[in-house]
């Protein structure tokens, strides 16, 4: 018989710092953040579909409401905070957004180059005769 027979003590079943029976939320913290993110979404399609906001102002306005949605997920769902144990969470998530931020950035790069250096329309339609 091996020194781990149960398989709750198998390396890597259970996040470090956490007991066996533990768990990272409660039912409060989770209806809190369920409560939020809807409030949110109403509040988005409220600003979308009515003229509460100037009209220009309405894509800034849906971008402060999908700033906020994205903390809401990370505070009450992923529950990453500013505590000292969740330092590689905090790191994790921003080498994730470096990642993100590198390839749309590059991605619009690329287009704009692409944009630049092709042929007119009417050049490639001549050239099909």
């Amino acid at each position: 018989m091996s020194e781990h027979s149960g398989l709750s003590e198998a390396a890597g079943e259970q996040a470090p710092g956490r007991g066996e029976k533990e768990y990272s939320g409660s039912i409060a913290t989770y209806t809190a953040g369920l409560v939020f993110a809807l409030l949110l979404t109403g509040a988005s399609f409220l600003v979308s579909q009515t003229h509460l906001l100037w009209g220009p102002g309405v894509p800034a306005g849906l971008a402060v409401l999908a700033i906020a949605q994205m903390g809401v997920h990370l505070v009450f769902f992923l529950h990453i905070s500013t505590g000292s144990d969740n330092t590689n969470n905090v790191v994790a998530l921003a080498f994730g957004i470096l990642i993100v931020t590198l390839i749309v950035s590059g991605t619009f790069w690329i287009m704009a180059h692409l944009n630049g250096n092709m042929m007119p329309a009417s050049a490639i339609m001549e050239m099909s005769r």
